[in-house]
C-alpha cells in the first residue's frame, strides 16, 4: 500500500511539473530559455528511487513529451530514459547529501539531455545547425536547472529519502538482535 501511494505521489509530483512547466514558467524565462523540470524530476527518481525507477519514469514520460510537443515519438523516451540510467549510476557512486553533487548531477543531465534531443532532431527533422545559439540556450538552461534545484533541495531531499525508505528496505536478518 505505501508503494502504491508513493507512486501515485511521483504521478503527481510530475503533473505538477508539467504544469509548472507550461504555464508558469512561460512567464519567468530569461532570455527566452525556460527550466527543464522534467530532467530535475527524473533525476530526482532515479537517484531516490528503485533500481528502475528512473528508467521507466523517464521512458513513459518522454512518451507523454513527445506525443504532446513533438510530431515524432521516441527521442525524449529514449533520452529521458538514459538520464534515468545516469542518475542510477550518479547514485551508486555519490553522494546525495551534497549540494554540489546534486547541481553537478543535475548540470551535467540537463546539458546531456539537451545535446542529445537536438542532435536528434537535427537528424530526424533535417533542421539547421545553429551551434552558438543552441550553446547559449544550453548554458542558460544549465544554469537555471541548477538555481531551481538549489531552492528545491530541502524538499527534493525530504521526499527522497521518504522514497528511499519505502524502496530500498533492508531485507537482511541478523543472527543476533
Amino acid at each position: 500500500m505505501r508503494k502504491v501511494l508513493t507512486h501515485i505521489f511521483v504521478i503527481l509530483l510530475l503533473f505538477i511539473a508539467y504544469f509548472l512547466q507550461s504555464n508558469f514558467f512561460n512567464w519567468f524565462t530569461i532570455a527566452g530559455v525556460m527550466p527543464n523540470l522534467f530532467v530535475i524530476c527524473i533525476i530526482f527518481i532515479g537517484l531516490f528511487g528503485s533500481k528502475f525507477m528512473g528508467v521507466t519514469y523517464g521512458i513513459i514520460l518522454g512518451f507523454i513529451l513527445d506525443y504532446l510537443f513533438k510530431s515524432k515519438v521516441g527521442i525524449s523516451a529514449i533520452t529521458l530514459g538514459v538520464v534515468g540510467i545516469i542518475a542510477k549510476l550518479f547514485d551508486k557512486n555519490f553522494s546525495k547529501n551534497s549540494r554540489i553533487t546534486i547541481m553537478m548531477i543535475i548540470g551535467i543531465s540537463t546539458a546531456f539531455f539537451e545535446i542529445v534531443c537536438y542532435f536528434a532532431n537535427y537528424i530526424v527533422f533535417s533542421t539547421n545547425l545553429e551551434i552558438l545559439t543552441f550553446i547559449k540556450i544550453l548554458v542558460i538552461e544549465v544554469i537555471y536547472n541548477i538555481i531551481l534545484t538549489v531552492i528545491l533541495y530541502p524538499l527534493m531531499q525530504k521526499f527522497g529519502y521518504y522514497l528511499e525508505n519505502t524502496y530500498k528496505e533492508s531485507t537482511i536478518l541478523t543472527r543476533y538482535f
